[in-house]
């Protein structure tokens, strides 16, 4: 099968959509030259795709080209064959379709012999797109040959909804299934079984009650698998590693035997890593208060493997670096302002080891890390022209546009201890969920680059208040005031004072203090019985996010994506609750793109393998398909899309 796909679907040329108004504002990248380039050499034709697939003036042009009509309730799951000629969808009408999105037609429509909403769609990989297995809330898999429309496997070994279906590019015979039963299964289609293996049990690890959600393999390495369930933690899972361990125990099966330590370790030590936003699981009580629910409700490895992605039900979306690992960050102060060397952040290599922080039970420390003292470089006039602007937005109580200029100004500069200390600013005053978090995590960047940031010091004491570390916030206002014994007695180091003493005075028993009633872990998320010693563990040798996108609302669907977009993964790409989608730059943050994508929420964003093209799902009984319009059509409404930044903008994050 080369142009032609299973379905007699012939694909269009390369960038048959790309139209060439958009080149203009390219002309810098000397597009002339990559042309030649792609003609000439074959990694030339490859550069000039990853480079040209997604670029900003595309996302600025934005809109919507088609909506595909054929299902008759919501749309739950999108998914592109490998070459991305075909799109199938799955929906509560219980049908699958397969649709030539290039052309708008509709090529196949397939009752799945499911009973009940379809919520996971998946090609089979290496069958020449003959092979599509769909997941259900009737809690079976069903695998189907879409030559003859007919389903060809059948497995019911689920007791819960079907969440999500995850394939590997180089196993073609092999798939996993997460559903609502906690269990993670894998299937194999060389056997001749109707039943499936428990790969991951996390009743074993969190209790009855826990759920499975969402999983994805690295595509670049299929060994490892990302399972998103309930509560805030998303682990990575090595399949070789729990294959070895339960081959060597079938064939000494009398290792484990009387021993209650094998009994409650079906997965090998080393098996499994955890990756938690470091604020959240401290904030589980507040969040129930609030009957807020957090469960990862989709999780995606970056195209090259080396990142991770996870849309947080009841909270915000989260970028995971599994390269630089970092640990959730702490308090760790130099003891003198200009003492040598260097106060550590976290960060660890990719052997996971820290470089100095440790999570301890009581919460955060006092290090007497030492401080490297960098001399405050003046930033060139263009980024200096960007943080005056961040500074007036400030001024105007413009918080988010404060934070995104400050976070633009960080990504050229950052090594820039006052950029860190205004955008902690920033974030204290706005107050969204997670803000206080980033205050710290800016206030320690700039403490490590400047020692004597008086303002990040005491912006520091501020967060830690904030966060309710209430004893950690007064060691730290103290260590403040040693510092800087002229600002011992400002107003405002008497206000925070204040504040903390009574804090520290209303606390009773029960009280959310982060020390002395064991670790914090236990006490955000649930009751010791129902959580294993190893489950302890591993949470509590979790690592820390790096990026965080803000703006939209997940508190509705716990099937909602977020995905790369870009060969690149140069942005972030959400549905919200509010019917809209966002667009993020991944490396600053910073929101570019709000469109509007359905009528009440939408779910699905599944970008195109290799086009600067988007297709999109939700409650609504369509499919739409976004791409970068002509620019003469581009006015204030293109297709359903808003300009950029238009729309009110959720205060509150979901």
């Amino acid at each position: 099968m080369n142009s032609t796909g299973m379905l007699g679907f012939t694909a269009a040329p390369p960038f048959a959509f790309f139209r060439w108004p958009y080149c203009e504002k390219m002309a810098k990248a000397n597009i002339t030259r990559d042309l030649i380039h792609r003609q000439l050499k074959e990694k030339g034709a490859l550069s000039f795709e990853r480079h040209y697939h997604v670029t900003d003036p595309f996302i600025q042009r934005l809109g919507l080209e088609a909506e595909l009509q054929g299902h008759t309730g919501c749309v739950n799951c999108l998914e592109w064959n490998e070459k991305g000629t075909l799109l199938a969808s799955g929906s509560d009408d219980q049908n699958a379709i397969v649709w030539d999105p290039l052309h708008h037609k509709k090529l196949l429509s397939m009752q799945t012999g499911h009973s009940a909403n379809i919520f996971s769609v998946k090609f089979l990989p290496h069958t020449e797109d003959r092979i599509l297995i769909t997941g259900a809330a009737d809690s079976k898999v069903h695998v189907h040959d879409l030559t003859v429309k007919e389903t060809i496997h059948m497995f019911g070994d689920h007791k819960n909804r079907v969440k999500r279906i995850a394939t590997a590019p180089m196993w073609p015979n092999t798939f996993w299934s997460a559903a609502e039963d906690g269990l993670v299964r894998q299937y194999d289609l060389r056997e001749n079984s109707k039943h499936s293996e428990v790969l991951i049990d996390l009743t074993e690890y969190c209790g009855q009650l826990v759920e499975a959600k969402c999983l994805t393999v690295n595509p670049q390495d299929n060994n490892y698998l990302a399972v998103g369930a309930s509560g805030p933690f998303v682990r990575i899972y090595d399949i070789r590693m729990i294959h070895n361990h339960r081959k060597s125990m079938k064939q000494n099966p009398t290792a484990g035997v009387h021993t209650f330590c094998d009994r409650q370790k079906p997965l090998p030590d080393g098996a499994a890593q955890y990756y938690v936003a470091g604020h959240l699981p401290v904030k589980l009580p507040d969040y129930n208060n609030r009957l807020r629910v957090l469960v990862a409700t989709y999780v995606t490895f970056s195209p090259d493997g080396t990142e991770l992605l996870v849309n947080m039900g009841g909270e915000q979306v989260y970028l995971f670096d599994l390269t630089y690992k970092q640990r959730p960050y702490t308090f760790l102060l130099p003891k003198k302002c200009r003492s040598s060397g260097e106060v550590q952040n976290g960060k660890t290599s990719t052997n996971g080891v820290s470089n100095g922080i440790h999570l301890h039970s009581n919460g955060f420390r006092l290090s007497e890390g030492r401080a490297h003292m960098s001399s405050q470089v003046e930033l060139p006039p263009y980024l200096e022209k960007i943080k005056l602007q961040a500074n007036e937005a400030f001024a105007c109580q413009q918080w988010t546009q404060a934070i995104q200029l400050y976070s633009k100004a960080v990504q050229k500069a950052p090594n820039n201890a006052m950029l860190y200390g205004n955008r902690a600013a920033a974030y204290m005053k706005r107050k969204w969920d997670g803000d206080h978090y980033d205050a710290l995590r800016d206030c320690l960047r700039a403490i490590s680059l400047n020692p004597c940031h008086l303002k990040a010091h005491f912006r520091l004491a501020r967060c830690l208040f904030e966060l309710k570390y209430v004893t950690e916030a007064l060691e730290c206002l103290d260590d403040f005031k040693g510092k800087f014994p002229e600002q011992a007695h400002s107003s405002a180091c008497d206000a925070l004072d204040r504040d903390i003493n009574a804090a520290l005075f209303s606390k009773t028993d029960n009280a959310e203090d982060k020390k002395g009633s064991g670790p914090i872990w236990l006490r955000a998320t649930g009751r010791k019985d129902s959580i294993s010693d190893d489950e302890m563990v591993l949470r509590e040798r979790s690592y820390d996010y790096k990026f965080r996108y803000c703006g939209h609302c997940n508190t509705t669907t716990d099937i909602k994506e977020a995905n790369f977009f870009g060969s690149n993964a140069q942005y972030i790409v959400s549905g919200s609750d509010d019917g809209s989608f966002f667009i993020w730059e991944k490396e600053t943050t910073n929101l570019v793109r709000v469109l509007q994508g359905d009528e009440s929420i939408v779910n699905c964003l599944q970008p195109h393998p290799s086009y600067c093209f988007l297709a999109t799902s939700g409650i609504d009984p369509v499919v739409r398909l976004w791409n970068p319009r002509p620019e003469v059509r581009l006015g204030p409404m293109a297709g359903l899309g808003l300009p950029t930044g238009a729309g009110r903008l959720p205060q509150t994050h979901g």
